[in-house]
């Protein structure tokens, strides 16, 4: 498929309805207001293709770049191609979505989610905290750095209250994720979880509520799922 017949299915699919509520959850302009399900189908047919990918994120719209996300080669991407990708999520859903799937996935997502956990740019900064969930998520503890991981939830513990909103809610995340996915780790998250207690973002006037880091880690231990470890995270 080319990018034009890509982006003419694309707004065909699109919908004011879905249109508004993503505007609401900080979604920009342009976008059509595409169902993640409904870019399912050009997925399928695409699989995978790094230029494509980079055309359709070239084209700023915020629709064609969650699916170049979708069907980027990771491996294929350069570290130039990642970072020209982050200085363009200007949507929570890139930012936060397909920036650090497509990261996580990469030669360099550990490298690059250091740098940009300390960008003043609050979407950037956000992009990379949720590189590391991923991270965590995908990777087996052997390649990970674990006391660098440790250190990265006493940073948490340290800055979040006086994080920015997005930034707030993706360190949230991280705990969530180590804890979660880093059995060697569970604990340290658990009491980082324990000291943070309930944390807080403005939500924009919609219904989502920032997960309870305890909780959720409780819930998976309670379920013996800890240290399982995901096949992709894209979604």
């Amino acid at each position: 498929m080319t990018v034009k017949e890509i982006m003419d299915e694309l707004q065909a699919k699109g919908s004011g309805q879905i249109k508004n509520i993503l505007l609401k959850h900080g979604v920009k302009e342009p976008f059509f207001g595409v169902k993640v399900g409904d870019m399912k189908p050009i997925q399928k047919k695409i699989k995978m293709d790094y230029q494509l990918a980079k055309d359709l994120y070239a084209t700023g719209n915020a629709d064609a770049m969650y699916l170049a996300g979708l069907i980027a080669d990771d491996k294929r991407m350069t570290k130039a191609d990642l970072q020209n990708w982050v200085e363009q999520a200007l949507s929570n859903n890139i930012s936060e979505w397909t920036v650090p799937w497509v990261a996580a996935g990469s030669n360099y997502g550990w490298e690059l989610a250091l740098e940009w956990i300390d960008h003043q740019q609050e979407y950037i900064a956000a992009a990379g905290w949720a590189t590391l969930s991923n991270l965590v998520a995908l990777k087996k503890d052997e390649e990970l750095d674990l006391p660098a991981l440790k250190g990265l939830l006493e940073r948490v513990e340290r800055e979040i209250s006086n994080a920015d909103n997005r930034v707030r809610y993706q360190m949230n995340s991280f705990i969530i994720a180590v804890g979660a996915h880093v059995a060697a780790l569970t604990a340290a998250a658990i009491e980082a979880a324990k000291k943070l207690g309930v944390i807080t973002i403005n939500s924009n006037g919609t219904a989502c509520k920032i997960p309870n880091a305890l909780d959720y880690i409780l819930k998976i231990k309670d379920k013996g799922a800890i240290g399982k470890k995901k096949k992709t995270v894209k979604c």
